[in-house]
């Protein structure tokens, strides 16, 4: 339980294994105490040879469950907007959805030694038809006495937030929130209460260092508040540039002090 006036929260960040940078950046900050949680490309280039120092971390540790990029791996690997279609048309190949999320599994605990803290989904498709429902099999199969967390993108209210961002954040939670959150409930598994970070990757420190104190203010106890921070801008990351924004953001003495003063504590 959190202390009277504060909020337990989660801070993620996502995509560990994609390049060395963002593990490092992701490894850093947990040293820093400003993560308690980081979601994993098990199939990511640099994975496995991250992943012994990230089970000294301290994180939670999460499958970022991958059907959008190949990794050079063979697979069910498609653009978001063409997996969007697919999967809303229920025109995704079942059984192959099914093994992808099996080998994923596999993959997180062969590496990391343990079953994953939490699940979910890179560019948030474990919310998508079809994969949802796989997924959530899947977990109540192979983690029925001690199920992990999954991520809910319900969309936090924030007053003063330009429309743009909500927009964005409203429509991931319309590609799946509600659906995957009553699916879930329904068998008992355990969520997060709503979901926070989403913005869209531009304006260096500045705008970063805005949206996160915006953040602290409108979490709630159980909140998820996304990120993607690297320590350097990976040559092939697009978004390279804006993950070293975040991450030197992160890393400030005064993200500690916006803490306290909203009253947010890491669960």
């Amino acid at each position: 339980m959190a202390e009277a006036g504060k909020k337990q929260i989660v801070i993620c960040a996502d995509d560990f294994g994609m390049n060395p940078a963002v593990d490092a950046g992701i490894l850093h900050l947990a040293k820093l105490g400003r993560l308690n949680a980081t979601s994993c490309l098990v199939e990511g280039p640099s994975f496995a040879a991250g992943a012994q120092a990230l089970t000294q971390s301290g994180l939670q540790l999460g499958l970022h469950l991958n059907f959008t990029e190949s990794l050079q791996q063979a697979g069910l690997y498609l653009p978001v907007s063409s997996l969007i279609m697919h999967a809303w048309l229920r025109r995704l190949d079942a059984q192959a959805v099914a093994r992808q999320i099996a080998r994923q599994l596999d993959a997180f605990e062969s590496l990391l030694g343990r079953a994953p803290d939490f699940i979910d989904g890179h560019q948030h498709i474990h919310q998508f038809p079809q994969i949802r429902s796989a997924l959530l099999d899947q977990v109540q199969r192979r983690y029925a006495k001690n199920p992990p967390w999954l991520r809910c993108t319900q969309a936090a209210a924030m007053p003063g937030m330009s429309w743009s961002l909500q927009l964005k954040a409203w429509t991931i939670e319309a590609l799946g929130a509600r659906q995957f959150a009553r699916a879930a409930q329904r068998r008992g598994l355990p969520l997060n209460r709503r979901f926070l970070g989403v913005y869209d990757f531009q304006g260096g420190q500045p705008v970063y260092a805005a949206l996160l104190q915006q953040w602290f203010k409108h979490a709630r106890d159980g909140d998820v508040i996304m990120c993607h921070p690297a320590a350097d801008a990976y040559p092939t990351d697009g978004l390279g540039p804006q993950r070293v924004a975040e991450f030197q953001v992160l890393q400030s003495a005064v993200v500690g002090e916006w803490m306290q003063q909203y009253g947010v504590v890491l669960s």
